[in-house]
């Protein structure tokens, strides 16, 4: 028995003597101790919580060299490498972690959507599920704030600027032709689908130097890192049918979605005001595919589309109507890689192609054009600490533009522009603590075609008034080449530019934003000419200019009311231009100066389904009407636009979708096109420019098949 004592005795005493004392104490920055943090050997279970004093002490039978490590909510983990046998009482201190919750963080001019976003105005899947979308994300941000709702174009017209003003990006990338192509005053669509998407940025002023070459705003798109799973989803609609599929290796995934879309049948059962000789008809398609390499992501982004229509349009100027028929076609390739290439840093770089065709027929006459667009670009980041970041990169951007025309019985006329384009920026991100931040910037580009480099500087700062609240500042100058439509004409026009100045509040709480933004923007150097249209016998110059100033407003909430999730939009706009063929300074007949629009969505769980409701409203954009003396001095009727969507779950994989577009028929104008000279009375006849038909229908069946067995497309609707 006591040799048993004595085994007992010794066995305990050797591990008792080796064990090893860790201890030390933590602080922050400002030498203040931090409780509660966590301190342990890094895979083990040895380790203790820090006292009121900072202090923490335990013991470990871990030998040789080990890694501590300190881990505290809102505080960047902190790891040490340690050997156990000469580790002495040591003091050690935690930072911030700028990317939690509660850090302030920059959006004076921003709107962001994605799961990954602190400040989320919209998610992905509302872009497809705001009643009267159908689908396209332009709509779906025509609910935004700052966004002028011009129903004859379908395209994205930002506080006071036109559509040109707007660039669009494939994950950092440019997309050159962003737009499909449509006869005129008939609303086109964007070229993608939101489905391959996981995330948008929607800036309406004031971003980054990393962006440049428009006036207005940019609208970043980027592409899903992963696909969740193996699945499959087909499409059967009332406009034509669509598959989709995404699939999943160990290192690797690919995902596509295509659609046939013809509008015969629909017309057939809804008949449309405009006269088609053969009704609109496209194939599209769009793929990624994503390989890892090393530490990194390499992801591979395609896209096409194939469009033809014929329609008979009526014009005051002539007793028949003139026969316009239209083939485009649009091809768009992007490769991007981004990764980390050394401690703390990140590269990113990538290029794009985008070819662009049109081969237009108004009556016998002919117009052809073609768009070639190329962009390389290389970024770094630098993470120097939590508290500053910098990022450095450069840009080349090529476009050859070539357009002919042909009338009837007579010889062709060829014209167009090449321009290539370098542009170099740098950002620094500065946190100087969780409630102030900010970035500045400056880019500097030169375009060949205009042969002068730019200075563009950009700054952003934000501060936290309160623990959900807010204010943002943001400065930035901004340069474009002319549009196209001059440049193919003239290649003798100086750069136009604009500089914008933004106040931005920012209250954000569970659930509950509320963001109001006050700009103003300045214009010079805007593109004029003395004709009635641009053309090759036009004399352009930079003498135009303007402004915008105005509020937007937007509120949005999906906590207050059980299955209820809406948000109220309010924009107020002051903006005058002298720019084209404009007499004097005035107001633009694409800006209305108070747009307002009401989205909600409610989950009925009795039924089954999900009901979304659209009201939109605009007042009336000006027009200039000849048989008045005054330019531009009357206005169209106000807008309105209330539209449904109903989403019925079949089974957990079955959707039927039914929508409809101006669910009241509100007889919307507009603009009115005028006669080139009056009739023997003296007047200026007109027509009025109108939508297409009174309502838009849609039904569609939604069938999605996935490893799981529960994915369903309610989410897409």
């Amino acid at each position: 028995m006591k040799n048993f004592i004595f085994i007992l005795v010794t066995l305990f005493s050797v591990t008792a003597f080796s064990q090893t004392k860790i201890s030390g104490k933590v602080i922050n920055k400002k030498n203040v101790p931090m409780q509660g943090v966590n301190v342990f050997i890094d895979g083990t279970y040895d380790g203790a919580l820090t006292n009121e004093k900072g202090e923490f002490s335990f013991e470990t039978d871990a030998k040789e060299n080990q890694i501590l490590k300190f881990t505290l909510n809102g505080f960047l983990d902190v790891t040490e490498n340690i050997v156990i046998e000469t580790y002495t009482n040591r003091v050690f201190t935690l930072f911030q972690d700028m990317n939690t919750i509660d850090t302030v963080v920059i959006s004076a001019g921003t709107i962001k959507a994605g799961d990954n976003s602190k400040v989320t105005a919209l998610k992905p899947l509302d872009i497809v599920t705001t009643a009267g979308s159908s689908g396209d994300i332009v709509a779906a941000l025509e609910t935004m704030p700052g966004v002028n709702a011009v129903g004859e174009s379908g395209r994205l017209f930002v506080r006071g600027g036109e559509a040109g003003e707007t660039q669009t990006y494939v994950d950092g990338i440019r997309v050159a032709q962003p737009y499909g192509a449509s006869p005129n005053n008939i609303p086109t669509r964007g070229r993608f689908s939101p489905f391959l998407f996981k995330g948008i940025t929607f800036s309406t002023g004031g971003y980054s130097a990393e962006f440049g070459d428009a006036l207005s705003s940019v609208l970043l798109l980027n592409t899903v890192d992963e696909p969740a799973q193996n699945q499959t989803d087909i499409s059967i609609m009332t406009v034509g049918v669509g598959l989709g599929k995404s699939k999943k290796w160990k290192n690797s995934s690919i995902s596509f979605n295509s659609s046939y879309i013809n509008l015969k049948p629909y017309y057939l059962l809804a008949p449309q005001s405009l006269d088609w000789n053969k009704a609109p008809e496209s194939m599209s398609g769009e793929t990624v595919y994503r390989t890892k390499i090393k530490d990194g992501l390499l992801k591979v982004y395609a896209a096409f589309d194939h469009s033809t229509m014929n329609v008979n349009q009526k014009d005051i100027n002539y007793s028949d109507k003139i026969k316009f028929g239209l083939t485009n076609n649009n091809f768009y390739i992007n490769s991007v890689y981004k990764g980390n290439i050394a401690t703390a840093l990140q590269l990113q770089t990538g290029f794009s192609f985008g070819y662009g065709n049109n081969k237009i027929g108004i009556n016998s006459d002919k117009l052809n054009n073609y768009e070639r667009a190329l962009h390389y670009k290389l970024k770094l980041r630098k993470t120097f600490s939590n508290m500053f970041k910098l990022n450095v990169g450069g840009e080349f951007f090529h476009t050859n533009f070539n357009e002919n025309y042909k009338p009837f019985s007579q010889n062709r006329f060829d014209y167009g522009y090449q321009n290539n384009t370098v542009a170099l920026f740098t950002e620094a991100e500065v946190f100087l603590s969780q409630d102030l931040a900010f970035n500045v910037g400056l880019r500097s580009s030169n375009a060949s075609i205009v042969n002068e480099f730019t200075m563009e500087p950009r700054v952003s700062v934000a501060y936290k008034i309160a623990k959900k609240s807010q204010l943002s500042l943001a400065y930035g100058s901004f340069y474009q080449t002319a549009n196209p439509d001059y440049l193919k004409f003239t290649q003798n026009l100086k750069y136009e530019n604009t500089n914008h100045y933004i106040l931005n509040y920012l209250y954000n709480n569970d659930g509950k934003m509320f963001r109001a933004e006050a700009y103003f923007k300045d214009y010079d150097n805007l593109v004029k000419f003395d004709s009635n249209v641009s053309s090759n016998t036009s004399n352009f110059n930079n003498n135009g200019l303007g402004y915008a100033k105005g509020i937007d407003l937007f509120w949005r909430d999906n906590k207050t009311f059980k299955g209820l999730d809406y948000w109220v939009t309010y924009s107020f706009i002051d903006s005058e231009r002298d720019y084209k063929n404009y007499e004097k300074q005035v107001t633009p007949s694409f800006i209305a100066n108070h747009n307002f629009s009401v989205v909600t969505k409610y989950w009925i769980d009795k039924l089954k389904s999900q009901i979304g409701l659209t009201y939109s409203f605009n007042s009336g954009r000006p027009y200039d009407n000849p048989n008045e003396t005054e330019f531009m001095n009357q206005k169209t009727k106000s807008y309105n636009n209330f539209s449904l969507g109903w989403s019925y779950l079949l089974s957990q994989q079955k959707i039927l979708y039914l929508s409809v577009s101006n669910l009241l028929g509100a007889n919307n104008v507009f603009g009115y096109q005028y006669a080139n000279s009056p009739d023997a009375s003296g007047t200026f006849k007109r027509q009025a420019v109108t939508q297409p038909a009174s309502r838009f229908f849609f039904i569609g069946f939604f069938w999605t098949i996935s490893d799981n067995k529960k994915t369903n497309q309610l989410d897409q609707l």
